[in-house]
């Protein structure tokens, strides 16, 4: 883990990239701060997609109805960090996952936009979708009061693990956000799974950017 010692994270803190595939820092405000955020080119989930400023929105506008002050909260693919980011400023424990070689602009996003005294210090750890989870995250001490996921569903290749992970992390009492650009068949397909695995909701939809927010739960018996 990046995170792993106090000495790494300083140095994460400190650290300035220099190298040309850094191309945009982009600037938002949500819950009245302003966040920071270092793109890169080099990787998908190193990008702000439209899920993440959609839930993010969303999540800022609706405190009463997802009250994440205090929770604990996991993001899988997490990408920039921008929603981990707008869940620790909203009062979660936040651990914050993607895959190992999104891991150092995530954690430096991460790092460099929490550093309010007020936060709880969120986790920024390594998930590969379907791969390891009982191992890395045992059901035993890893329980989550919300998933988060935004534009997870692009690669289609991944959409059996992704759907494996999201079944293994939503328990009895979690609730699944997930918000997703819909662009092709194969989308409404997943969606179609989804909804048959889970009680599931539209909360919202974001005609301008095709995005639909919705909430997933685990049905009772």
């Amino acid at each position: 883990s990046l995170t792993g010692s106090p000495v790494t994270l300083k140095i994460l803190q400190n650290w300035v990239p220099r190298v040309s595939h850094y191309f945009d820092k982009e600037h938002y405000t949500y819950v009245g701060h302003q966040i920071v955020i270092q793109e890169s080119i080099e990787h998908f989930g190193a990008v702000v997609w439209p899920g993440a400023l959609a839930l993010s929105q969303y999540l800022e506008s609706n405190q009463e109805q997802f009250n994440l002050k205090d929770k604990k909260v996991l993001e899988i693919g997490a990408g920039t960090g921008l929603l981990s980011i707008v869940a620790c400023i909203l009062g979660a424990h936040v651990t914050a996952t993607d895959l190992p070689e999104v891991l150092e602009n995530l954690s430096y996003n991460i790092s460099r936009n929490t550093q309010n005294s007020n936060m709880h210090k969120p986790e920024v750890r390594k998930l590969v979708w379907g791969e390891g989870l009982n191992e890395d995250f045992p059901v035993s001490t890893h329980h989550y009061d919300f998933i988060l996921a935004t534009d997870v569903v692009y690669h289609h290749a991944a959409l059996e693990p992704l759907l494996a992970t999201m079944v293994y992390f939503c328990k009895p009492g979690t609730v699944l956000l997930w918000a997703n650009k819909f662009r092709f068949s194969t989308d409404y397909e997943f969606l179609e799974k989804v909804s048959n695995i889970f009680n599931t909701t539209i909360l919202a939809e974001f005609p301008e950017s095709n995005v639909k927010l919705l909430k997933a739960t685990v049905r009772e018996n």
